[in-house]
C-alpha cells in the first residue's frame, strides 16, 4: 500500500471545507422537522456554528499560510508552501524538508512535534 502524503496546510483546508457542508447538511436535515420547533432550531444552530468554526479555520491557516516558507519542489518544479520542518508538496505530494540532519530518512510527521525537534 502507498503512502499518500498531503501538505498541512491543505488538510486544513480541506477540513475547513468538510465543516461547511457538514453545516449546510446540517442545516438541510433541521428543514425536515418543521412541526418540532426546538429540534429544527438546534439543527440550524449547530450548521451556523459549523460554518462560523469554517471560517474562523479558513482565517487561521490563512494566517499560516503567510508565514510558511515558499520552497520550490525538486519534483515538479512549483512553489510550495511549507509547515514545519517536514511537510509534502501541495502539487504533486512530494515529501519535503529543510533540515539537513533529516535528508535522505524515511518521511514521517513526527519530526514535527517538539520532542523529535531535539533529536
Amino acid at each position: 500500500m502507498e503512502l499518500k502524503y498531503k501538505s498541512k496546510i491543505n488538510k486544513i483546508r480541506g477540513f475547513a471545507l468538510g465543516l461547511i457542508f457538514a453545516g449546510m447538511i446540517l442545516m438541510y436535515i433541521g428543514l425536515y422537522f418543521k412541526e418540532q420547533e426546538w429540534i429544527m432550531i438546534t439543527f440550524m444552530i449547530l450548521g451556523v456554528l459549523s460554518i462560523i468554526f469554517s471560517t474562523i479555520v479558513y482565517f487561521w491557516i490563512g494566517m499560516l499560510s503567510t508565514k510558511a516558507v515558499v520552497v520550490t519542489c525538486p519534483s515538479c518544479h512549483k512553489e510550495t508552501k511549507m509547515l514545519g520542518r517536514v511537510d509534502a508538496c501541495m502539487h504533486c505530494k512530494q515529501p519535503l524538508t529543510l533540515d539537513k540532519s533529516l535528508e535522505g530518512k524515511e518521511f514521517d510527521e513526527k519530526y514535527n512535534l517538539k520532542k523529535y525537534q531535539k533529536e
